[in-house]
C-alpha cells in the first residue's frame, strides 16, 4: 500500500526502529531517536542490498520515489546504486584532498621546510590566496588552461599585469609539484605562455 504524507508526518518513534513500506522496495525507517530515513531495498546479482535515499522532511515522499525510480533504472542496467554512491563519496573526498587549495598548501609547506626566505614565503602565500579565491575548490586534475586563464585575465583586466604573470608562474610551480607527486599529468600554465600582456 502506497504511503501518504499524512502517515509519514504522523509516524512517531517507538522503543525500537521500525519500517513503513511505500512500494517497489522503498520504505521509511523511523528510528528510536525520531529520525525518518528513506531506504531502498533491492537485489543485484542475487544479493539483497540497501540504499539510503535521504532524510524526511528534507527529502519529500515525491523526491524519494523519484530517487527510487532512478536507482531501479541503474539496477536494470546492472549498476549497483549503493556501490556507485560509495564510489562517488570517495571520489568527492579525494577531489577535496586533491583540490588546488590543498595541493598549493602542500607546496607552500614544502618550500617553508626547505628554508626559503620569509619574503619569498610571504609573497607565495599571497599569490596562493589570489588563486585559491578563483580555483581553490576545484580538483587540481580538472583545472583547464581556459579556467586558469579566466582567473588570470580577471587580475590583468584590473591593470595588474605583473601580478597576473606572477600568478601564472606560481600556479605553474604548484602544477609541477602536483605532477611530481602523481596528482596530475599536465601543467595547464604551459599552454598559457604568451596569453597574457607583456
Amino acid at each position: 500500500m502506497a504511503l501518504k504524507d499524512t502517515e509519514i508526518r504522523a509516524a512517531r518513534p517507538s522503543d525500537k526502529d521500525y519500517k513503513i513500506a511505500d512500494g517497489g522496495g522503498l520504505y521509511l525507517l523511523v528510528t528510536k531517536s525520531g529520525s525518518k530515513l528513506w531506504k531502498l531495498k533491492f537485489r543485484i546479482s542475487g544479493k539483497e542490498k540497501k540504499l539510503s535515499l535521504g532524510k524526511y522532511p528534507q527529502i519529500s515522499l515525491k523526491v524519494a520515489r523519484q530517487r527510487r525510480d532512478a536507482a531501479k533504472l541503474q539496477i536494470d542496467t546492472g549498476v549497483d546504486p549503493a556501490q556507485q554512491k560509495q564510489e562517488e563519496k570517495l571520489k568527492a573526498k579525494l577531489g577535496a584532498e586533491n583540490s588546488f587549495r590543498a595541493i598549493s598548501q602542500e607546496y607552500l609547506d614544502k618550500i617553508t621546510q626547505e628554508g626559503r626566505a620569509e619574503a619569498t614565503l610571504s609573497k607565495a602565500a599571497w599569490l596562493r590566496g589570489q588563486l585559491v579565491a578563483g580555483i581553490g575548490a576545484r580538483p587540481i586534475a580538472d583545472i583547464t588552461p581556459q579556467e586558469l586563464l579566466s582567473v588570470l585575465k580577471n587580475v590583468e583586466s584590473r591593470g595588474n599585469r605583473e601580478t597576473a604573470r606572477r600568478l601564472r608562474s606560481f600556479a605553474g610551480r604548484v602544477f609541477r609539484y602536483a605532477i611530481a607527486t602523481g596528482r596530475v599529468s599536465t601543467d595547464p600554465t604551459y599552454s598559457l605562455q604568451g596569453a597574457l600582456w607583456t
